[in-house]
């Protein structure tokens, strides 16, 4: 087998990484992004897929080079009780109260998704048996509890998603010289957009994915006694890193150019992902709504299963919990998680628009604190063993991390009136 043939052989974590990422929330935003803004802030996403590929490839070095994932490699950091605790605190907060609201969202779009693509399903009844019936089957798929059925599961659907983003965008006939130059731009619309800057950021660079990574490819590379074996191991996941996340964004910016294309300045208003299903009937054909909405309904699952999973790493790890899908305290945080978002579902007044956005704009405000944790472990050279970050990188990833505090204060109005709705209902 050549060496490109074993490289593609190892992709996995990577794979669930965007999978992860391109969820209902990355439909919905980039879509509005899009519908709104036209080809602008497609500088956006690029700066995000930069970004979270610098951060990914960090979390999962860190689970190679110690065969742990972020939570426990926080517990070797800091090793006195008050820090222990206040970082637990932290992490629960960040993750796992977080990503209940990213549960809500994820189930949320799969159901627009199958309601788009079949519209006699959207009944009140309907859209209570889809979110029962995504409810059971995430759960079944993670109570099996096997790793590499998972990121089979979720490659298969990267690619599925790939396929009829890039196809609805192409057909579009997009400007692609208005592509260059909202790719280069750097434009800043008006003030109101930067929520939307926040939510493309927010919606890719997700906290959560962090704990999942370094996890995952501790799990997929770790073990390996010499020198050579690690490097092997790095080598592979800096190229799973790569295609996986590059693709991811690739997905994302065909999701902006196609609402682009189509949608921007015909005074369509553009609410969800579903909506964005069913404007494209009238410029592309029926077609068009269907696959679209099976697109929609491919993110909604790929994050539904990836959500539960992240928090159930991330918690345990930090509270000195075996990472183990078959441990039964493993499996508390993961249900706790896929059920009280079922519940919102039902349950939440506020419409599913409200519900994701806001899941991607709080996700500005939390990456922060998860990046600060990973930097401090990742240039520790004890846990590291002499593979902590190279000057240059870490230079790299403060740039990151400034532009995503930056993107937190300078949207805060706009967070807090988004809170206030989301409450209101």
């Amino acid at each position: 087998m050549s060496n490109l043939g074993k490289r593609l052989k190892n992709v996995g974590p990577g794979a669930l990484v965007a999978a992860a990422f391109i969820g209902p929330g990355t439909v919905t935003s980039c879509s509005t992004s899009g519908a709104n803004y036209g080809y602008t802030l497609l500088w956006a996403m690029l700066l995000s897929v930069i970004s979270v590929i610098i951060m990914q490839s960090m979390a999962a070095r860190l689970g190679i080079v110690t065969g742990k994932g972020l939570g426990q490699a926080l517990r070797m950091k800091f090793t006195g009780s008050g820090a222990r605790t206040l970082i637990a605190v932290l992490v629960i907060a960040a993750v796992f109260v977080g990503n209940i609201a990213y549960e809500t969202g994820n189930i949320t779009g799969a159901r627009l998704g199958v309601t788009a693509a079949f519209p006699a399903l959207a009944t009140p009844t309907g859209s209570i048996a889809l979110a029962l019936v995504i409810g059971i089957v995430v759960f079944i798929l993670l109570f099996i509890g096997k790793t590499g059925l998972i990121e089979k599961v979720m490659t298969a659907l990267v690619v599925t998603m790939g396929v009829i983003f890039l196809v609805c965008a192409f057909v579009a006939k997009p400007d692609w010289g208005g592509v260059l130059k909202g790719l280069f731009g750097f434009q800043v619309p008006d003030g109101s957009s930067w929520m939307t800057i926040a939510a493309l950021m927010g919606t890719t660079v997700v906290p959560y994915n962090i704990y999942l990574h370094a996890s995952s490819a501790a799990k997929k590379w770790a073990g390996g006694a010499a020198a050579e074996d690690v490097d092997d191991a790095l080598a592979n996941s800096r190229f799973d890193t790569a295609i996986s996340i590059g693709l991811g964004g690739i997905i994302s910016m065909a999701i902006i150019v196609c609402a682009s294309a189509t949608i921007n300045g015909t005074g369509v208003t553009i609410a969800n992902g579903g909506d964005m299903a069913v404007a494209l009937t009238p410029l592309l054909g029926s077609w068009a709504t269907t696959i679209f909405g099976i697109g929609l309904f491919a993110a909604g699952i790929t994050s539904t299963l990836t959500a539960p999973l992240a928090a159930a790493y991330a918690c345990s790890g930090i509270l000195g919990w075996d990472e183990n899908l078959k441990s039964f305290r493993f499996k508390i945080f993961w249900i706790i998680v896929v059920a009280a978002g079922l519940i919102a579902t039902l349950t939440l007044g506020a419409s599913p628009t409200q519900i994701i956005l806001f899941a991607q704009a709080a996700n500005a405000f939390l990456l922060p604190i998860t990046g600060i944790l990973l930097f401090l472990v990742a240039n520790d050279k004890n846990i590291m063993k002499g593979k902590q970050n190279k000057g240059w990188f870490n230079v790299l990833v403060i740039l990151v991390i400034a532009l995503f505090l930056f993107i937190a204060a300078r949207n805060m109005n706009a967070f807090i009136s988004s809170a206030s709705a989301l409450i209101k209902g």
